[in-house]
């Protein structure tokens, strides 16, 4: 079974990124999920959210994650 939240480390191996950035990402997507009304987890995003959020853009969806 796959963790509900994903962590730094494993969103930045999924982007090829830094931690560094990984936790800036997170940051961002979390902001998002507090201003919807979610509760959020500091470090942490719900992976739903985040494949949401980043692979829906992929598909041919204008919106987009920016920093």
């Amino acid at each position: 079974m796959t963790n509900q939240f994903m962590r730094a480390e494993e969103v930045a191996k999924e982007l090829g990124i830094s931690k560094s950035f990984a936790y800036k990402l997170i940051r961002q997507l979390n902001q998002e999920l507090r201003e919807k009304g979610f509760l959020t987890i500091s470090g942490r995003v719900n992976r739903d959210y985040f494949q949401e959020r980043l692979y829906k853009s992929q598909r041919g969806v204008t919106e987009h994650v920016s920093l």
